[in-house]
């Protein structure tokens, strides 16, 4: 295929020497002589492991060039790649006049083009970029998306240092796109990438680069935060890592990754404190651990205000505990919640089986008699009647039991846990999606 790139810095670069490793033919575009010379001589514009070699190799073949002329580059492609710089501005927005003049090039270079052309942009952008890009390119190009041409995001995940083994060893190639033929083409591009490719709507592609960014900044952080505290306690802060990213099943994982409520129970607030105050102790600070639980807590109000904005009066909670197959109450954030309510006036109502079962049996029957009777009071025997008498019906917790029930067109669903099979009611609203 014929591939124009545009921008010929780190990943531009790397694009260019791996596509035409992978047998395309791939022009480099750029405004800066010195970029486009040292293609042109088969040297990269960049040092990076095994590119020189690569550009080098593919230059002899005749596979790569550059050029400042983008209107025949693009013109001769059918994909051109957006890789230019998208600095920050010093108010954390994106400066995204590079972007934007692209799109502008290409729509000019299309403007007389009678096949399709996909643009696709690389670049690290934030979500709403590629609609406009697509605006963008109709002013100039005076064709229609999707009939003359397609906008496809597609973020890179290429680190300095390693970026040729990334290039073709990704976690995953992310494809965000509202038309299914570009989608296919720039997935067959991919295709000798290992690596699953995943096809998603355009915005997740937009903010994913993001998501994954600070996740990294976090992990680094929360370490070196967890190294801290070890040293004052004379503890191998590295031996504890090496333990801790050993469990895949919770701690490496997409375990705890679901949008929602709070955490809660009798092990999460209790040694999250302790950790905290093992900080506090050693005259440590440690910003990211103080903040999780102000992190919880603004996550509880979200929800409490989500119920109150209905204007509603009475409020069934279909379970109570702190997360389903379990009666345990202890920091549960449904009862705090419920507290708040019926402080606020309002009328509570709770279905939980796993909890009426506890007071009956005695599992948990002292607990809630001792520390929690007016949860016990609001009990009501089955789901159907609490369905019956709730004007909104909140779910924090995900149940078989729950998946399969009937909520009338009438009454307002609130969802926690995001269940899929109650997302065609007329009046679903779920926490945070």
């Amino acid at each position: 295929m014929n591939i124009s790139i545009f921008g010929l810095g780190y990943v531009g670069c790397v694009s260019l020497g791996c596509l035409a490793q992978n047998g395309h033919n791939v022009i480099g575009i750029d405004i800066m002589d010195v970029k486009i010379d040292l293609i042109n001589q088969g040297k990269p514009t960049i040092i990076e492991k095994d590119i020189d070699s690569i550009i080098a190799e593919q230059n002899e073949k005749g596979k790569i060039s550059a050029t400042k002329n983008y209107k025949g580059a693009v013109e001769n492609s059918d994909v051109s790649i957006i890789c230019v710089g998208t600095p920050s501005t010093d108010s954390g927005h994106l400066k995204l006049d590079y972007i934007y003049n692209t799109a502008k090039q290409i729509g000019e270079s299309i403007k007389n083009k009678e096949s399709f052309h996909i643009a696709v942009i690389r670049s690290t952008v934030l979500p709403g970029t590629n609609k406009k890009v697509g605006e963008i390119i109709e002013e100039y190009s005076l064709k229609k998306r999707n009939v003359g041409f397609s906008v496809v995001s597609n973020p890179e995940f290429l680190r300095e240092g390693t970026a040729v083994a990334d290039y073709y060893n990704p976690p995953v190639t992310v494809l965000g796109g509202d038309n299914d033929h570009a989608l296919s083409v720039i997935a067959e591009i991919y295709s000798k990438v290992n690596g699953p490719i995943e096809k998603v709507d355009i915005k997740v592609a937009e903010v994913i680069k993001y998501v994954n960014n600070s996740f990294h900044a976090l992990k680094i952080t929360f370490a070196n935060e967890v190294g801290n505290i070890c040293q004052k306690l004379n503890i191998d802060s590295h031996e504890v890592m090496r333990v801790f990213g050993m469990d895949k099943q919770l701690n490496i994982s997409t375990y705890y990754f679901r949008p929602g409520f709070a955490y809660g129970g009798s092990c999460l607030p209790k040694d999250l404190k302790a950790l905290q105050t093992l900080a506090h102790d050693h005259y440590l600070v440690s910003p990211v651990i103080q903040s999780i639980e102000k992190s919880n807590n603004v996550q509880k109000n979200m929800a409490l205000n989500k119920i109150i904005e209905t204007g509603k009066q009475k409020i069934g909670f279909l379970s109570v505990s702190f997360k389903a197959g379990t009666d345990d109450l202890r920091y549960s954030p449904s009862v705090e919640l419920i507290e708040r309510l019926l402080g606020k006036g309002k009328i509570v109502s709770v279905y939980d089986k796993n909890v009426s079962l506890s007071k009956l049996i005695g599992a948990n029957k002292s607990f809630i008699e001792e520390k929690l009777p007016h949860i016990s009071n609001l009990l009501v025997d089955t789901m159907n009647e609490l369905i019956e008498q709730s004007e909104v019906i909140v779910i924090p917790n995900s149940t078989e039991e729950i998946k399969n029930i009937q909520i009338p067109s009438n009454k307002i669903i609130i969802d926690f846990s995001r269940i899929k099979e109650l997302e065609h009611h007329n009046n679903y609203n779920g926490l945070n999606w």
